[in-house]
């Protein structure tokens, strides 16, 4: 679930985005009785993205089995979400969490551009400061090739809209953070999904994927009390050890407590 370093950069943001609109009309469409493969072929047949072309269509399945289906559970659990009291807000949140965790270059942009800008207090973010970021990454050799100008500028140009679209950056040509609040249902859900992915009760707590929701440790530790006030988890903590426990091992049950408690 957690992206590697080992992970090269790819262009694949460039076809990507963020698809918002895309990803609520494949969860609406969703049946929860037949597989991923047949889901995902009944929306190819259907066409129910309305895309004029066939090859657009294949592009959208591609994005999504890579964001949401390398997990068996998360498309049944994203649907729970989805079809039940969750806001728009949370949902798209939760989406973005899944796109950074695909593309490891939307992730470093973040963790390793945006984050520390955050930290030093710096909220601008400029076209060309990121092309000149991204440039850099190529001549370090972190692409999957090496990519021409145009390319630095389009991968670049996708990324920024990409992260406006998910809430992270705001503005029209000049673009700045936007005020992050993360919603208690949303950090509970990444928590599980951190979690389980390495069950430790510390690490979570000074996880470095929270710096994705530009998060730091005592930021961390308030929403577990809060979630565990809310009883989405439970967390104690005595000096130095630190015990966080959920209600449930499944992702998709997980997701059902989640919307319970947002009615």
């Amino acid at each position: 679930m957690v992206v590697t370093r080992q992970s090269k950069y790819s262009s694949k943001i460039i076809k990507a985005g963020a698809l918002l609109p895309d990803t609520r009309t494949m969860l609406s469409h969703w049946d929860a009785a037949c597989s991923v493969a047949d889901n995902l072929e009944r929306l190819r047949r259907e066409n129910v993205f309305g895309k004029a072309s066939r090859s657009r269509v294949e592009d959208i399945l591609a994005i999504f089995r890579q964001r949401y289906f390398r997990q068996a559970e998360a498309g049944q659990a994203l649907m729970t979400l989805s079809h039940g009291a969750l806001s728009v807000a949370s949902l798209n949140q939760v989406l973005y969490f899944y796109a950074t965790q695909a593309d490891p270059l939307l992730h470093d942009v973040v963790t390793e551009v945006l984050y520390p800008r955050y930290m030093q207090g710096r909220t601008d973010m400029h076209a060309r400061e990121m092309q000149q970021v991204i440039a850099r990454w190529v001549d370090e050799g972190k692409t999957t090739t090496r990519w021409s100008d145009t390319t630095i500028i389009r991968v670049g140009r996708e990324v920024m809209a990409t992260l406006r679209d998910f809430g992270i950056l705001e503005g029209a040509n000049h673009k700045r953070l936007a005020a992050m609040h993360v919603p208690i249902d949303v950090f509970a859900y990444v928590a599980f999904l951190l979690y389980r992915h390495q069950p430790s009760s510390t690490h979570l707590l000074n996880h470095p994927e929270w710096q994705l929701f530009f998060l730091h440790h005592s930021m961390v530790e308030r929403l577990l009390i809060e979630a565990h006030q809310e009883r989405l988890l439970e967390y104690y903590a005595a000096g130095s050890l630190v015990r966080v426990a959920f209600p449930t091992d499944s992702l998709v049950e997980y997701a059902h407590v989640i919307t319970q408690r947002a009615r």
